[in-house]
C-alpha cells in the first residue's frame, strides 16, 4: 500500500509538471475505463442518474429556495481559487453540497431531499448547485484528472434553450431540465448563457469506474486530493462565506 501510495504521489507531481506523463496517465485510465474513453456518456451507464431524473422537481423545488438569495452565494472562484483563469467576476454561483470528504453541512441542512439523493451515489467526490446568471460566458478549457466523469442535471435552462449551451469537444449541446448531461471534462469545453434568465444544474464529479489496478489509484488519488491545499483552501472559504450567510 505504501508503494501504490508513492506512486500516487509521484503520478499527481508529474501531471503538474509534464504533458507527456499527463497524456499517458490519460491513455492509461481510458484503456482501463469502464464505461469506455469518449466525450460523452449515456443515462444507462450510470443508474442513479435515473434517480436523478425521477426526482428533479423535488431538487428544484430546494434550489428555487436557494436562488430567493442567489446574489449573497459566493462565486465559484471564492470557494475555488484555481478557477480564477476561467471567471472573475460575480456570474458564476455556487452552492456547495460535497468536496472530497467534506460535507458542507449547513447547506445540506437547507436541502434535505437533495442530500438523501446524493448520499446513494456511488463514487461521489463533489456535488454542488452551479448557477450562471444571464450572459455568463465560459471560455475554453479542461479538467485535469481523467479519474473522474462530469455530471449535470438540468434544473433551470431559461428560453431561448438554444442560447443556453455548452460545447464539448467541438459538439455543441444544450441543457434540459429534467435531464441528465454527463461527460468527460479533460475534453476541451465552453459554456455561454446567452439569455436574460438564470441558468441551474446539479454538477457533480464522480470517480470513474475503472478496472483494477486504476481503479485503487484513481481512490488513492481522490484521497491525495482530500488532504490537499486544493480541499482545505475550498472548506476554509465555505466556512467563512456560512458565518456571514447564516
Amino acid at each position: 500500500m505504501l508503494n501504490l501510495k508513492n506512486l500516487t504521489n509521484q503520478i499527481v507531481a508529474n501531471l503538474e509538471k509534464s504533458a507527456l506523463n499527463f497524456s499517458y496517465l490519460e491513455e492509461l485510465v481510458g484503456k482501463y475505463s469502464l464505461v469506455g474513453d469518449s466525450p460523452f456518456f449515456d443515462v444507462e451507464q450510470f443508474p442513479w442518474a435515473k434517480e436523478l431524473e425521477a426526482n428533479w422537481l423535488t431538487i428544484r423545488k430546494e434550489l428555487d429556495g436557494v436562488m430567493g438569495r442567489v446574489s449573497e452565494l459566493p462565486n465559484y472562484q471564492d470557494i475555488s481559487g484555481r478557477q480564477q483563469n476561467i471567471t472573475n467576476d460575480d456570474r458564476w454561483k455556487t452552492y456547495l453540497f460535497y468536496a472530497f470528504g467534506f460535507k458542507a453541512t449547513k447547506n445540506c441542512e437547507r436541502c434535505p431531499e437533495t442530500t438523501k439523493l446524493l448520499e446513494k451515489i456511488p463514487g461521489l467526490k463533489v456535488a454542488f448547485f452551479s448557477i450562471l446568471a444571464p450572459h455568463k460566458h465560459i471560455p475554453e478549457h479542461r479538467g485535469k484528472h481523467k479519474g473522474l466523469i462530469r455530471y449535470h442535471l438540468g434544473l433551470l435552462v431559461p428560453e431561448p434553450q438554444s442560447n443556453c449551451k455548452i460545447k464539448i469537444d467541438n459538439r455543441i449541446v444544450c441543457w434540459e431540465e429534467g435531464k441528465s448531461l454527463i461527460f468527460d471534462d479533460t475534453f476541451l469545453h465552453e459554456v455561454w448563457n446567452d439569455t436574460d434568465g438564470y441558468r441551474a444544474v446539479l454538477f457533480l464529479d464522480i470517480a470513474r469506474p475503472l478496472k483494477f489496478p486504476l481503479s485503487l489509484v484513481n481512490w488513492l488519488v481522490s484521497q491525495l486530493i482530500s488532504k490537499s491545499d486544493i480541499v482545505r483552501e475550498a472548506k476554509a472559504n465555505y466556512e467563512s462565506w456560512e458565518t456571514k450567510f447564516g
